[in-house]
């Protein structure tokens, strides 16, 4: 029997218009766009209560859209039930059946569908292969890692060839170490395979290590949509600039403008930077922690405030008439003294300018 062609389905996701309303007035998504291309990994980030949960279960169909269309492939989904959507999911919590083993666990989709054992039992063989669990068929949940427990649970859900897949903070339950190598894990998959995904996660770094685009969400509404490193080094507000990866945001001044470059004044330091459009006047600069020079040279006066050793870099935090920043160096041995006064400026590249 042939192996089954994992992937070969995989179909884009529409949403146009879509708004979800919860009772008389409770708006858990508000009139959103969003386009999810075949064989892409995007990630739906953002706070808690910010709907994208809610945006994962409208694909699913667990629930339904209040208005708006929904579209998988050709297909307009909006008013189907989940039983009759071509979609996988994996949940935070895995749902294994503890009593059946790992051979059990994945087949039980198949067999539920309708397949006949013997093609059931070779599409879940084929599955546990591609997750890296070949010859773990005979065991029972119990007996596997949180991190092998999670690649049951994906292999479940690959093994009915789903147009999508969908993946509801699948790395909450894991520890640092191990949310690393499952991630790594399930961007694997998803490319080797060509898997259409939407995944939620509320952690920055995770949203950036797997994802070919993310949909940032705030208040029920898109913030920005763009590539890891596009909302990383041009967020389009604070609110995204402090929530993906960090930023200091700084008080500035923009004094000249030059074409698309903008020259900006902070307590007489001058930087120059693209202006984004925006005119001569007050501004607000973000900066990550890592694009921040801490040095004896021109820059703006500061002293180190806090220090403290985290073994790979040196954390500082930094005070002066600017306020307080955050600071990251890989210097491990020679670290800052708390109270020295130094001089604060910035990389070359990084600081961004935030349009109002």
């Amino acid at each position: 029997m042939s192996a089954p062609k994992i992937g070969s389905k995989a179909a884009p996701v529409r949403f146009d218009g879509v708004s979800k309303v919860f009772g008389k007035d409770v708006v858990a998504v508000d009139n959103i766009d969003l386009h999810v291309g075949a064989g892409k990994l995007v990630t739906l980030l953002g706070p808690s209560g910010c709907g994208k949960t809610t945006t994962l279960r409208m694909i699913a169909g667990l629930e339904m859209a209040s208005s708006g269309r929904i579209l998988i492939g050709d297909q307009d989904v909006t008013k189907l039930p989940a039983t009759d959507r071509d979609v996988s999911m994996v949940f935070q919590s895995y749902a294994l059946f503890p009593h059946m083993s790992v051979l059990e666990n994945v087949m039980y989709g198949l067999t539920f569908s309708g397949f006949k054992k013997d093609e059931a039992r070779a599409r879940a063989l084929h599955g546990l292969d591609l997750v890296g669990l070949k010859g773990f068929d005979a065991r029972l949940p119990s007996e596997l890692s949180g991190g092998q427990q999670q690649r049951v649970a994906v292999a479940r859900a690959l093994v009915l060839e789903p147009q999508v897949l969908l993946f509801d903070e699948p790395l909450s339950n894991l520890d640092a170490k191990l949310r690393r190598q499952v991630r790594e894990d399930i961007r694997a998959i998803q490319q080797d395979l060509g898997l259409t995904v939407v995944y939620v996660t509320h952690d920055q770094e995770e949203a950036l290590a797997v994802s070919d685009e993310i949909v940032v969400m705030r208040n029920a509404s898109i913030a920005q949509i763009g590539t890891p490193r596009a909302l990383y080094d041009e967020p389009a507000d604070t609110f995204v600039a402090d929530f993906i990866g960090e930023a200091n945001l700084i008080t500035c001044e923009i004094t000249e403008i030059n074409g698309d470059q903008a020259t900006i004044s902070i307590e007489g330091f001058t930087h120059t930077l693209p202006s984004r459009g925006l005119p001569i006047g007050p501004a607000t600069l973000a900066v990550r922690p890592s694009r921040i020079v801490i040095a004896n040279g021109p820059g703006i006066p500061a002293r180190i405030a806090k220090a403290t050793y985290v073994g790979v870099r040196m954390e500082y935090t930094l005070e002066g008439g600017f306020g307080q920043v955050f600071a990251v160096q890989d210097n491990v041995d020679e670290p800052l003294e708390v109270g020295s006064d130094i001089h604060m400026s910035f990389a070359a590249k990084g600081p961004v300018l935030l349009p109002e």
